[in-house]
């Protein structure tokens, strides 16, 4: 039998062994079945004593001795990214590897199954150099599947010595498999940026890391706050809550962020304090590279009222843990997830703008903001005629 096989035979046990535990914290209480469906299992564990059976079978069984390791390994990293992509099982050998490196090749990339999609690719990187762009497809890296890698894996592999190279097997236009060589290099930290035009003035922020709340509030303070602000969220990726809300609280939001859910404890909104004086109009653009925290910031402005420009985000308003296994492995779970003021989960349907507006690289993003913000509505459809 192939090992694939396997893998899928040992999956369910292994989702109760390992994913239970950690989003079943607690008793929580159980809803009646509707009439005429079948009512689960009361014991979720039911199945584990035939873990060890299976176990054997392989060994025993086996046309060649199989490493029995990266079977069990294997099915669990299969049966978390079965729940989601992001989920990782590290062995004990992973934990005790040293740091890749600090440089890095410019590039986001999220693993989906045996690819992996790129989600952000950073400006003036060695990614973006050689003409990688969000959207695109990586099958391979320095020549393993990608489907033998975890995300924690995969993510570690972006990183390195400086001036080490990174070879990535994607797909073309045409379909067809080609290798591009990156050469890893340390990336200068990106600054918030201004830029003024006639009426309006267009911030760009590149993460929501530490200090970029601060960043903001000097750029803003001698700007003239009744005209109107374009806050270009479409590279903003990372970031901590803390500095989310701050940076909220600059652009003079009060009130409620967003609400965060946790495995087995209460929903929490989390709130913000405004410090600054809001702007006589807000837009916003956002795209496929704004991931994360700054989805959830995007959310809050946008029902605070700011006029939404871009295209959808990819939902990844997630937060992940890490939990130390007995054997002295670890995983790391999606643990948290954020839900919009409007109630939308933000790890599923992402941000989605009020109206689509393509950009590329050459154009003046304020300049095409301002025109749509100024064109008239579009008229409402006429009444149907009653017959």
């Amino acid at each position: 039998m192939h090992a694939r096989t396997w893998l899928s035979v040992l999956s369910f046990p292994l989702v109760a062994a390992f994913t239970l535990p950690v989003l079943q914290q607690g008793e929580q209480p159980r809803a009646q079945p509707k009439p005429g469906v079948k009512a689960p299992p009361q014991d979720p564990l039911a199945g584990l004593s035939d873990i060890q059976d299976v176990l054997a079978l392989v060994q025993q069984n086996y046309v060649d001795p199989p490493n029995m390791e990266k079977v069990v390994s294997g099915g669990i990293q299969a049966v978390l990214e079965r729940s989601h992509p992001m989920n990782s099982y590290l062995s004990a050998e992973d934990l005790r590897l040293p740091d890749p490196g600090p440089a890095e090749a410019g590039l986001v990339v999220m693993k989906r199954g045996i690819y992996a999609t790129v989600l952000a690719v950073t400006s003036g990187g060695p990614a973006a150099k050689a003409g990688i762009q969000p959207g695109d497809v990586i099958r391979k890296v320095d020549g393993d599947s990608v489907g033998l890698l975890s995300a924690w894996a995969l993510e570690r592999r972006m990183f390195g010595p400086d001036g080490s190279t990174l070879d990535l097997y994607r797909y073309n236009a045409t379909g067809d498999l080609t290798k591009t060589t990156l050469q890893r290099q340390r990336l200068p930290k990106a600054a918030v940026t201004l830029k003024q035009g006639t009426g309006a003035v267009m911030i760009s922020l590149p993460d929501l890391n530490p200090g970029r709340a601060a960043e903001l509030k000097k750029l803003l303070a001698p700007v003239e706050h009744g005209q109107t602000l374009v806050l270009d969220l479409r590279q903003c990726r990372n970031g901590s809550a803390e500095e989310a809300t701050a940076v909220a609280g600059v652009l003079g939001v009060k009130g409620t962020f967003g609400t965060l859910q946790e495995a087995g404890k209460p929903d929490r909104a989390v709130a913000v304090v405004g410090t600054g004086t809001p702007f006589a109009h807000l837009a916003l653009l956002v795209g496929r590279s704004t991931l994360g925290l700054p989805e959830v910031l995007a959310s809050c402005l946008k029902k605070g009222g700011a006029k939404t420009f871009g295209e959808k985000t990819p939902g990844l308003g997630v937060e992940r843990s890490r939990f130390l296994l007995k054997q002295g492995g670890a995983v790391e779970l999606v643990s948290r997830r954020w839900v919009g003021l409007g109630g939308e989960k933000l790890d599923r349907q992402g941000v989605a703008p009020d109206q689509v507006l393509k950009l590329t690289d050459s154009d003046d993003a304020l300049a095409k903001v301002m025109a749509a913000l100024q064109a008239p509505a579009p008229a409402a459809p006429a009444p149907a005629k009653a017959s």
